[in-house]
């Protein structure tokens, strides 16, 4: 674009400048029209841009370009995209004649550079007591403001083989006058003028100012583009931006009202045959929808509009006149577009260099491990999508293969392009653990600039953990089982919240089935039949011992016979490996008080071995509890309540007998019923649930043979049923 903005020009520089000019290198004999080289309009084809980077100025055979977030310049290569780095050189400003650039070295100094060569063409020197600034470029010439006279910004041009010309045409009161880019022929200088805006055409051949505008501007500086059959500036207005376009052969003005009411301060206007090109550059990065987004071409014959792209950053005309574009299009993606006319004079937009980036949302990679442990770090894992922009919303869902239940969260936007899932291995709106399996994630993403569709995207993962003996959903937190006096068997599966470390129950309790009334006792039994999860064993009334296989789902395969002659024994306890070979094993004190030993075989066919006599003595014992590992060894423990009261511990050896008792505390007479329920708060250390009269609580274990549970803690999520008989 032909254009300027008086305050935020394309080089923002000011410094004094001395009305002396010095001969560099001879300036090349290139004719003002010169055009940049065919470049292909071929997206595969395109030559590379710099990705980040806006385009400041178009030349006869490159590209002057600026990385405002890095401060990084670079002048690109047309026909190859070879990049020539100017990051530590001073700001530069295109002049619209071959491949030449206003340059400040200095702040006392200021040049004409050729950017293909490097070779300075001519320099200023400017001692700063000298009253004067730096006032811009155009074509081959630098212009000066001498603020010593007494009219204080009188304004001057130098060129390499003229002296100062002083610019005539200008009203006696122009006051900060700055000059850029305007035609082959002409500069564009703005100043002000009576307190109000303005905008001229200074004749490069003669120094004198030949058209003026009045920009009515209230609220800002709006960009202005100048071509050979018209002016377009854009004004700031209290109700909303309005473009004016002035044919210049006849001095006619048509206005075009943008949207109303729109506060958008940067909108770019550029200008192509009989086309007025406009559109707001910050597009691609907003987190609202603007009609101004796209680059958008009006006829100003006719009033018809042509969408361009679907956005823009910047835009620079070439030496020749042609309006360049650095945008993209869902389509052809991020990169330098060259704005002409078809055969019919329709506008078009060609690329002509890419940056490589799509303009639609992309996913650029993701962080999602095929398999995800849910034992580690506490359950918590942290899954990452980058996307190619960071203004979306993305939407994740984590789904479980065979349940569908699914964990979801949402992104709003602006986020970092890394959008970081903290999944705490939960389901269901985050009441319950994640089953081990296998899980599909899908992403979501819209775009929140309505700048293309939106972006969808899959994968797949397995969550994994080590088997829970109290876990009959596969999802490694333990479930608890009670009867009902009418034989239903109840599941009711806990859930610690990671967010604040409560154990709750993840939903409403789950019925499993009837019937179970026929049984006098119910255990769980641990893996017995050698699957991953924890199995039921239950006695009838006449004695016959019944294996229930748990299908990992928080329901059990038919019942299967154990054998008889069980209905000899007063307590029953099962779930722990108390013979260190990894498999459950089973505990039973007969009427006699001696207790048996049931070795585990890891066979669902047969499941435990002849039984092994550990000792006398065990009927002072109300109730027996298979714990696990509660004392910090590698074995099975058990606890005991004797009748007094006072709960025991038995820390298990290893090869199915024990150590001497050690005493826990008394006052568990209490409770109808203890389970042990497994390691629920993910500590490492199985941990006792114990069911009173009206109320259930929780002890934590610590992993301390000497003090194996921590205070207990009441918990009113984990109901109890008092008419209920507890699974132990």
């Amino acid at each position: 674009m032909s254009h300027a903005r008086p305050v935020r020009g394309r080089l923002a520089v000011a410094a004094a400048v001395a009305l002396a000019a010095t001969v560099g290198a001879a300036l090349p004999a290139l004719p003002a029209a010169a055009a940049p080289p065919a470049r292909p309009a071929a997206v595969a084809a395109a030559p590379a841009f710099p990705a980040g980077h806006k385009i400041v100025a178009v030349t006869a055979s490159g590209y002057l370009t600026w990385n405002n977030m890095k401060s990084d310049r670079a002048w690109v290569r047309a026909s190859d995209g070879a990049v020539t780095d100017l990051a530590d050189g001073p700001a530069m400003q295109g002049t619209g004649y071959g491949d030449l650039a206003a340059v400040l070295p200095r702040r006392d100094t200021a040049e004409l550079r050729d950017l293909a060569t490097g070779h300075k063409v001519f320099e200023v020197s400017i001692p700063p007591a000298a009253g004067l600034d730096y006032a811009g470029a155009a074509g081959r010439a630098l212009f000066v403001r001498d603020r010593s006279t007494p009219a204080e910004t009188v304004l001057v041009m130098h060129t390499k083989d003229g002296g100062p010309v002083p610019v005539t045409g200008l009203p006696a009161d122009a006051k900060i006058p700055m000059v850029s880019t305007g035609t082959s022929a002409h500069g564009l200088v703005t100043y002000t003028s009576g307190g109000r805006k303005y905008w001229g055409l200074i004749d490069l051949a003669t120094g004198a100012v030949t058209e003026t505008g009045l920009r009515e501007d209230t609220e800002g500086n709006g960009d202005i583009a100048v071509s050979p059959e018209y002016v377009a500036w854009v004004e700031y207005r209290s109700e909303g931006p309005r473009i004016v376009v002035r044919t210049r052969a006849t001095g006619e003005d048509q206005t075009v009202a943008l949207v109303r009411g729109t506060r958008v301060r940067d909108i770019e206007v550029g200008l192509q045959g009989d086309h007025l090109v406009y559109g707001d550059p910050g597009g691609l990065t907003d987190t609202y929808k603007g009609s101004l987004h796209p680059l958008t071409a009006r006829n100003l014959k006719t009033g018809s509009t042509t969408k361009l792209l679907d956005h823009l950053t910047s835009a620079a005309t070439s030496p020749d006149g042609v309006l360049h574009v650095r945008g993209g299009t869902v389509a052809q993606g991020e990169g330098l577009y060259r704005i002409t006319s078809d055969a019919d004079g329709a506008p078009t937009a060609a690329m002509v260099a890419s940056t490589g980036e799509p303009t639609g949302l992309a996913l650029v990679g993701h962080d999602v491990p095929a398999v995800i442990d849910l034992d580690r770090d506490g359950g918590r894992v942290k899954l990452r999508w980058t996307l190619s922009r960071d203004n979306a919303e993305l939407r994740v869902t984590l789904r479980n293969k065979r349940t569908g239940e699914f964990a979801q969260d949402v992104f709003y936007g602006p986020e970092p392009t890394d959008f970081t899932f903290d999944w705490r291995g939960d389901v269901v709106q985050g009441a319950a653990g994640a089953p081990n399996g296998d899980y599909t994630w899908e992403i979501s993403a819209v775009p929140r600039n309505g700048i293309g569709p939106s972006l969808t995207a899959s994968g797949t993962f397995k969550v994994v953990r080590e088997a829970a003996p109290h876990d009959y959903t596969d999802n490694g937190s333990p479930d608890l089982l009670a009867r009902d006096p009418s034989g239903r068997l109840w599941r009711t599966d806990s859930h610690l919240r990671t967010l604040d470390n409560q154990l709750t129950r993840a939903s409403e309790r789950k019925l499993v089935g009837g019937g179970w009334n026929t049984y006098d006792r119910i255990e769980a039994g641990g893996n017995l039949g050698g699957a991953a999860h924890g199995d039921l064993v239950s006695r009838d009334k006449a004695g016959v011992l019944w294996l229930y296989l748990s299908k990992g789902d928080g329901t059990f395969a038919p019942r299967t016979r154990i054998g008889g002659g069980w209905n000899g024994y007063d307590e029953i306890a099962a779930g722990s490996d108390l013979t260190d070979d990894g498999r459950a094993d089973l505990l039973a004190t007969d009427k006699s008080g001696v207790l048996w030993l049931y070795k585990g075989t890891g066979d669902w066919r047969a499941p435990f071995a002849q039984r092994t006599r550990v000792g006398g003595g065990w009927g002072a014992y109300n109730d027996l509890t298979a714990t696990g590992d509660i004392g910090g060894a590698a074995t099975g423990d058990l606890v005991a309540r004797d009748k007094a009261g006072v709960l025991w511990l038995y820390l298990g050896k290893g090869d199915g007998t024990f150590a001497p008792r050690t005493r826990i505390g008394g006052g568990w007479n209490g409770y109808r019923y203890t389970v042990g329920i497994g390691d629920a708060d993910r500590d490492g250390h199985p941990d006792l649930y114990a069911y009173g009269t009206d109320r259930t609580y929780y002890y934590p274990g610590t992993g301390n043979w000497r003090a194996p549970f921590g205070s207990r803690k009441t918990d009113a999520v984990l109901d109890t049923y008092p008419e209920h008989t507890a699974v132990s």
